[in-house]
């Protein structure tokens, strides 16, 4: 059975223009559309007056000037990040400097590499360090708002879902996006605690999603349960793949992936080094000379 994700791709939006999405949300969209970005990074501004800022976006000139214009007048009290990636983060510490806001991010550190990964566009923001480490369970506040971490590792080791309590809707970051399905890139994206984090969104039962790439989801429980789905289907893919007789990563991704566009390949290879590695965790799956690698050959165990 082909379990399909009713994607949300409509967006209604004006680049670098804040727009008011609900009675407490604003959201700007930066310039920078591209394969992993979408139309851009969604920027969101939570509350009015003394406001927090989810997701500033890169380190661009322009884009930081139109945040602090969208803002003008108020007070930013917070700087939330949900992971440290070149497309979520760099604007954090400009912007702060702007504001006086402190920046808050977990600040579990990514895992290190058994191998020599392929690099992905949305790289790693090496240099980003918060203020402030944020922890689940963690609540901020400011006049007519409440926002609460809620940890969500898998596309990364550290990353950080922020939930707005007054509307119940999740600003999910790159754990769960409207348009497509997330990277989860070793040796930093784990599939297992990406499995664990989609249920624990399910299971909170959010009215609304407000990912960082992407318009918003509002059937989130059916939504995310198809995320699921899609991901068990993708492990049975790679395991029919694996009794045809393909041993190597690459050889499966091409037949897999062969709709995609090619130069998401590498970023899929990625997501199936991910389900191998879980796959060799549970016992399914050999890993033949080494650790779990892009370039490994790998036998079925049963």
């Amino acid at each position: 059975m082909a379990y399909k994700i009713p994607f949300v791709r409509d967006m209604d939006f004006v680049y670098e223009e804040a727009q008011a999405v609900s009675p407490l949300i604003r959201r700007l969209v930066a310039n920078n559309p591209g394969p992993f970005t979408f139309r851009g990074t969604g920027v969101y501004i939570i509350g009015h007056g003394d406001v927090a800022i989810i997701d500033p976006g890169p380190d661009d000139e322009a884009h930081i000037e139109a945040l602090l214009r969208a803002v003008e007048g108020e007070r930013v009290t917070h700087i939330l990040v949900t992971h440290r990636h070149m497309d979520h983060s760099p604007a954090a510490h400009p912007l702060a400097a702007h504001t006086g806001a402190k920046v808050y991010s977990s600040t579990i550190p990514p895992k290190p590499s058994d191998c020599d990964t392929l690099r992905l566009e949305a790289s790693d923001d090496h240099l980003f360090q918060p203020d402030i480490n944020v922890s689940d369970g963690d609540r901020f506040t400011g006049p007519g708002w409440t926002i609460e971490a809620v940890f969500t590792p898998g596309h990364t080791t550290n990353h950080m879902a922020y939930a707005l309590v007054e509307e119940n809707a999740l600003f999910p970051g790159d754990h769960i996006m409207g348009w497509s399905t997330t990277v989860i890139g070793p040796p930093d994206g784990d599939m297992t605690a990406y499995f664990e984090s989609l249920e624990k969104v399910r299971d909170r039962d959010f009215t609304t999603l407000w990912p960082t790439h992407g318009p918003p989801v509002t059937d989130v429980r059916p939504f995310v349960q198809a995320f699921i789905d899609h991901r068990r289907e993708r492990e049975a893919q790679i395991i029919a793949q694996m009794r045809a007789g393909k041993t190597s990563i690459k050889d499966m991704v091409s037949v897999i992936y062969a709709d995609v566009d090619k130069r998401l390949h590498p970023a899929a290879c990625h997501s199936v080094l991910a389900h191998m590695i879980r796959l060799v965790q549970l016992g399914r799956v050999e890993c033949m000379g080494g650790p779990p690698c892009v370039d490994s050959l790998y036998a079925l165990k049963d």
